[in-house]
C-alpha cells in the first residue's frame, strides 16, 4: 500500500456510510417487537437481540420495555421472559422479519414444532400501517390483541413515545379486559429492564 493509500478508510467502512447514507433518503416507520424466550439465559439473549436490532442498517430502537415474566401460553416448557422495541426503521416489514430471523438463529433458536419452547422469539407486532397476510407474513401480528405478555409490554414502551399516526394499532383489549389477561396468564412485571 502507498503512503497515499493509508490515509483511506477501510472499504468495508466505506461501503457501510455509502449504504447508511442510501438509506437516509428512504421513509422511516415504526415497527414493534415482540421479544421473548424460555430456554437458556434468556437474558443474555434479549440483550443480544436488542443490541442486535440497534445495528441493523437504517434502524433506531426508540423504546425498550421492562422485563415481564409470563407462563407459556399456547406452549409448553419453562416460563418466559417477555418484553417489547419499539423501533423505527427503514427497512420493509419482509426485510424486517428476515433479520429477526437471523437475529433468533444467531441465539440458536429451533423450530421442532410449533411453539416449542425457545431461546429467543422475535416477532414482527406491527410496521407503520402496513397490512400483510402471507404465507410469510402476516402484519399486524395476529394474535397480539390475546397476549397480555405482548399486549403490557407493548402499552409500556409505547407509553414512553409521543403517537405516530402511522402506525395505527389494532383495536386493543380495554383495561378490564387487559388486567382478566394478564391474571388469567400468569404475567408479572419485573423491575428490570434490559
Amino acid at each position: 500500500m502507498t503512503a497515499e493509500g493509508a490515509d483511506l478508510p477501510p472499504v468495508t467502512s466505506v461501503a457501510r456510510d455509502v449504504h447508511e447514507a442510501a438509506l437516509s433518503a428512504v421513509p422511516r416507520f415504526r415497527a414493534c417487537i415482540g421479544m421473548g424466550g424460555n430456554l437458556g439465559d434468556v437474558r443474555a439473549h434479549l440483550r443480544a437481540a436488542l443490541s442486535g436490532l440497534s445495528t441493523l442498517p437504517g434502524t433506531t430502537v426508540e423504546a425498550a420495555s421492562s422485563l415481564y415474566q409470563t407462563r407459556p401460553v399456547d406452549a409448553t416448557g419453562p416460563d418466559y421472559l417477555n418484553a417489547v422495541a419499539v423501533l423505527q426503521t427503514a427497512l420493509g416489514p419482509r426485510e424486517l422479519l428476515g433479520a429477526l430471523h437471523a437475529l433468533e438463529a444467531n441465539r440458536d433458536r429451533e423450530r421442532p414444532y410449533l411453539n416449542a419452547p425457545r431461546t429467543l422469539d422475535l416477532d414482527l407486532l406491527c410496521h407503520g400501517d402496513a397490512r400483510r397476510s402471507t404465507p410469510f407474513i402476516t402484519v399486524p401480528h395476529p394474535r397480539m390483541t390475546g397476549r397480555a405478555f405482548v399486549l403490557e409490554p407493548l402499552l409500556e414502551a409505547l407509553a414512553t413515545l409521543p403517537p405516530d399516526p402511522g402506525t395505527p394499532l389494532p383495536p386493543l383489549p380495554d383495561a378490564s379486559e387487559r388486567t382478566t389477561l394478564a391474571r388469567n396468564q400468569g404475567i408479572v412485571r419485573l423491575n428490570e429492564r434490559l
